[in-house]
């Protein structure tokens, strides 16, 4: 019984690990493309950083203020 036990345990271990890697995979990927994105904007057209979060700032308040009203 314990060895059924540990061989499951083990199992949902090695489950859990390559779910978190697979999140931080993702988190790493997006960030690095957020940082690129704002890059590009900045120096190739000079837009400062703080613009660039005002904007997604207003368009995330658009679309809570779109779904407030349904």
């Amino acid at each position: 019984m314990n060895t059924i036990l540990f061989v499951g345990a083990i199992v949902i271990l090695f489950l859990l690990i390559g779910f978190l890697l697979k999140v931080v995979r993702a988190a790493i990927t997006t960030a690095i493309g957020i940082v690129l994105i704002v890059l590009v904007l900045q120096f190739g057209f000079g837009v400062e950083v703080q613009d660039v979060w005002g904007e997604v700032n207003n368009i995330w308040e658009n679309i809570l203020r779109l779904l407030r009203r349904n």
